[in-house]
Formats: structure tokens, sequence, C-alpha cells
């Protein structure tokens, strides 16, 4: 199987989920097969994981169908040197927050000739088997080239993993005689300089709603100028309110407001979000922490400083590495997270 044939069946496979979201028939008994299961699979993903609404995983196989357009595939592919058939094992280690969280990395490995062997989370295990089999129904030969497990990860030649900074460490340690890439927690951050308008600014509302916050894309952290008051930010994201009827949210909502509020943190409110005013990134579900700046151009070069906690900075075109406000959960195939060329580390094994 050549690399020709991996792309077309991933192809084949953004078809097949374009036309799943658009509720058109089915080209034929097997793709039918596809939409029957995975419409069972996406009822049933949010017993699994309170978080997996049906409108957030539907988000993400739309981003997916969109990414595995064979054009954009091949002009990818382009940029790497890739052997007919490595047939090394990589193990992935996936991460469980937000859905198919997992599947760039799947991507990457099996577009790279090499076998994949998956350790799902289990609090995202419902979607991709369901895809795995379509994939393999379309080209068999990737029947041999993936597999699952739920025990301990053995016979493998390279892992990548991705946790929090407690999880790294354990994975650093045990994977550090194998070629590894180990991701740690990351948070996205968010630039205001005051200047924005209402309407540039209501798509940084899907930065840090989308996926309920849980992702490492998710704004968690905003940079406004000196005594900017946040009136006109509330009322850009206030179409999100609707978020604030999610009794998980709403929970968080709750519990974080109250232990601010019962240690005296002086925080701004607006009914589903709270800002507080804090130096770290990490903020927790329904609340972004923010930090009042002077100079801007001192800042940027404060976040250089701090790029490896930072996944994306969003901005309205203050430098071209910035993110456009929401955008942030639509990054295209060369977008690495931890800014890892996965694809580099797979051919150069």
């Amino acid at each position: 199987m050549n690399v020709e044939a991996r792309i077309k069946t991933f192809s084949l496979l953004g078809n097949s989920l374009k036309r799943f979201l658009n509720h058109e028939e089915a080209t034929s008994e097997k793709e039918n097969n596809f939409f029957t299961v995975l419409n069972e699979k996406i009822d049933n993903a949010i017993h699994y994981n309170g978080w997996f609404t049906k409108e957030n995983i539907l988000f993400s196989l739309n981003q997916w169908s969109l990414a595995l357009e064979e054009k954009k595939l091949e002009n990818w592919i382009s940029n790497y040197s890739i052997d007919e058939e490595k047939n090394l094992t990589v193990a992935i280690i996936m991460a469980g927050n937000i859905p198919l969280v997992g599947f760039h990395d799947f991507l990457c490995v099996l577009l790279s000739g090499n076998k994949v062997l998956i350790k799902q989370s289990s609090n995202d295990n419902q979607l991709l088997p369901v895809i795995t089999q379509y994939i393999e129904e379309l080209e068999p030969h990737f029947k041999e080239k993936i597999a699952f497990s739920k025990d301990r990860l053995d016979n493998f030649d390279a892992v990548i993993a991705t946790g929090s900074n407690n999880t790294a460490r354990y994975f650093e340690y045990y994977f550090s005689k194998k070629p590894h890439i180990i991701r740690k927690n990351r948070n996205s951050v968010a630039i205001l300089t005051g200047n924005e308008t209402k309407e540039e600014l209501q798509p940084l509302g899907e930065d840090i709603f989308r996926y309920y916050g849980l992702g490492c894309r998710n704004v968690s952290k905003l940079y406004i100028p000196k005594e900017q008051k946040l009136d006109y930010f509330f009322e850009a994201i206030y179409d999100w309110h609707p978020i604030i009827d999610s009794n998980k949210y709403a929970n968080n909502y709750d519990y974080n407001k109250a232990v601010y509020l019962m240690s005296e943190y002086k925080i701004l409110d607006n009914g589903f979000l709270v800002l507080k005013k804090d130096e770290s990134f990490s903020s927790p579900i329904a609340s972004v922490f923010y930090e009042e700046y002077e100079d801007l151009e001192q800042l940027k070069l404060n976040l250089k400083k701090e790029e490896e906690n930072i996944q994306c900075i969003v901005s309205n075109g203050l430098e071209n590495h910035h993110i456009p406000f929401g955008k942030t959960q639509q990054p295209q195939l060369a977008d690495y997270a931890d800014n890892v060329d996965t694809m580099k580390f797979l051919t150069q094994l």
C-alpha cells in the first residue's frame, strides 16, 4: 500500500463524513452501515463522557471532514519524504478531553507508513473504533496496521503520549529508551487591545466556549490594556449565554464562583462566565483569567518566554503567527500540538 493509496482512503473517509453530516443518502451498503453505527456511537458517547454533547461531536467530525480533502492531504504530505512502508509500530496514548482529540496522531502514523497501537482514554473511546472499522473496510490493508490495547503497551518502536504535567513525568521515565513525543498541559491566550469592535470580538466566544473550554486550544487567559473595562468583551460573547443550561457547566460555574467569593477574590461575572485577575494560564471551567498590560511589545516578549506553556496566541492580527478570533478549534493539518512536527518525527524514525 503506497502513500497515494493511504491518502485516497482518508479522503474517502472525509467524503463519507461530509455526506453523513449533510444527511445525504449513503452511496453504498458499506457507507450506510458506517452511518448507522456512527449515529449510535454519537448517541452513546455522552453516557461515557457528559461533556461530549452531540453538537460538539458533530463539530469535531465536521472539522475532520474538511481537513481530509484529498488535495489538502497531498499538499501536507508533499513536505515530507515518506517511505512506502516503514512498518514500525508507534504507540499512541490518547487524551480524552475533547472528541477525537487523538485523531491527528492516528492519521500521521498511518500516512507515514507505520503501524499504530492505540491506547484510548475511557473518556473518548466510542468514535475512533467506528472510524477505524470503516477505514479497514475501505482499504483492507489497514487491518494489519491498526491495533487497540486496553492493557499495558508492549512491542512498539516509538510512542506519542499526551497527558497532564504529572503523567508526562511518568511517561518520560517509562518511555525514556524509546523515541517519543510527550505532551504536557498547555493553554491558549488572547490579547485584546481595546480597539476591537463587537463584530471583531464576537468570534472569541468560540475560542473560549467550544468543547466547554476543555481543549488546550481553548482560550483560558485574556491580556487586556491597563484600566480597560471589559463591558465590551462581555457584550461580544453574550450569544454564548445558553451554555449555562448545561448542568455540568452550570455546576462548575456555581462552584468556582462560590470559591472565588468565599476567598474574597475580586471577580467580574456576567451570569455564565467568571473573569478573575490571575497570572496563571490554566483557568477552571466556566472561568477565564485575565491580566493587564501596559506595553504591548513587552507583553509579546513575555509570552515568547512562556511558549512552552502556550498552545495558541489569539489576537486581531497583531502578529502573523497569531490565530484570528474564532479559529482556534479549526487547526490545519500542519498545525501540530505543542508545535512539535509529528510527521517529521515519524518519517525520521
